[in-house]
């Protein structure tokens, strides 16, 4: 005979006992049946073969942070020409222990072998290379820009080179899946958001899809974190240039308005949209705080913006409509794949809605981990319920 568990009960022989101690003792049986099977299933799956395309700059890092505890991905390869041999942890110390791969060329990455590939490179790196990859039936997905802009002269006017595969720019779905999230997982090519534009998008979308604001003269105020600028040696993103220091820029124009104005048309279905984008360099190293205005319609005027907004992102995981009266703060969603938002009027024919991301997560490399999700039938937050760090 066993001992009597705690509850009078003999310790079991077998997984599972007999539900003698009531309903709170069936509910955990049912609970812990689930994550069993479902933990079971998990590490029975096929596991995903990732490679990454240029890993030295802070979207690649910030994959490799993802990825490296992604319980369904196997890092194949990490591609760089200048660092080739150079054993990723010596770079990045972080991810000693968790990544033991070395930077390896492209020539060498069998890149071919893999079944998604993402692209943290410069513009124009991708656009050379889909072709090959998706011949041998490899998901791509680009970080850059080469699959956002749908018009190839907008594309050539605000990146200064040729699109070299515009068939393939006709099919990339764009990669933001609480907007776009059926065609993602449908998709063999994603074009993943800017950091600014994932931003302006969520902070307008409610409003538009409801008809509630007046299409023209919507105007996003956006302020990012030094490493949306890259990890590229410049003097303005030097820490005596940047630091204690605040100043808009690109305000003649800047490259991320056409993808705004395009994916705001989009999703209002109006051509007549049209958006100020001014994005400005904030002393802090990753965030982003995006200030929207927008006159409200008749229609907006008669509506609870806080219920419009909250209903329009219930379910969704990563993304938070705060309380009314709220402020989001960036801390409060550094190195998460969260976006904070919160809605005001301010005057009875003005709404103000304010948002934050991490410019490298939810900006970049989380969101792509999150479209790569969809793509292979995964669930969609798998690798990314990581708690926000704070302070």
């Amino acid at each position: 005979m066993l001992p009597a568990g705690p509850h009078g009960l003999a310790q079991p022989t077998r997984p599972w006992p007999r539900p003698r101690a009531g309903l709170s003792f069936m509910v955990g049986a049912f609970l812990f049946n689930a994550f069993y099977n479902g933990a079971s299933q998990l590490k029975g799956s096929k596991m995903i073969k990732v490679g990454i395309v240029g890993g030295t700059g802070y979207t690649g890092v910030e994959l490799l942070r993802l990825l490296s505890q992604h319980p369904q991905v196997e890092i194949k390869a990490i591609t760089s020409r200048k660092e080739a041999g150079m054993p990723v942890a010596d770079m990045y110390p972080s991810l000693r222990g968790h990544v033991d791969l070395a930077f390896v060329t492209p020539d060498d990455a069998k890149l071919t072998e893999c079944d998604v590939v993402f692209f943290a490179t410069p513009h124009g790196v991708a656009m050379a290379q889909a072709r090959e990859l998706l011949a041998a039936g490899v998901k791509v997905i680009d970080l850059a820009a080469d699959f956002r802009l749908k018009n190839t002269a907008e594309f050539e006017q605000w990146y200064g080179m040729a699109h070299t595969c515009p068939d393939i720019l006709e099919e990339a779905v764009y990669g933001l899946p609480e907007l776009n999230r059926e065609a993602i997982r449908r998709a063999r090519v994603i074009g993943n958001p800017g950091c600014y534009p994932t931003s302006v998008q969520l902070g307008f979308a409610p409003l538009l899809k409801h008809k509630l604001i007046e299409t023209t003269g919507l105007i996003a105020n956006c302020a990012s974190g030094i490493s949306g600028a890259g990890r590229k040696a410049e003097v303005h993103t030097l820490h005596a240039e940047a630091s204690d220091n605040f100043k808009a820029y690109g305000v003649k124009g800047h490259r991320h308005g056409p993808e705004i104005n395009q994916q705001l048309r989009a999703i209002a279905g109006d051509a007549s949209v049209h958006c100020l984008f001014v994005p400005h360099l904030l002393p802090i190293i990753r965030g982003i705080h995006s200030t929207l205005y927008a006159r409200l319609n008749s229609a907006g005027q008669a509506a609870d913006l806080q219920a419009v907004f909250e209903d329009a992102y219930r379910g969704e995981r990563f993304v938070d409509v705060l309380p009314a009266g709220s402020a989001p703060e960036t801390r409060s969603v550094r190195a998460s794949n969260t976006v904070r938002i919160a809605v005001h009027r301010p005057l009875p024919d003005t709404v103000m809605v304010l948002v934050v991301e991490d410019n490298l997560t939810k900006g970049a490399s989380g969101q792509a981990v999150q479209c790569m999700n969809l793509m292979c039938g995964l669930d969609e937050h798998l690798g990314l319920t990581g708690v926000p760090v704070l302070p």
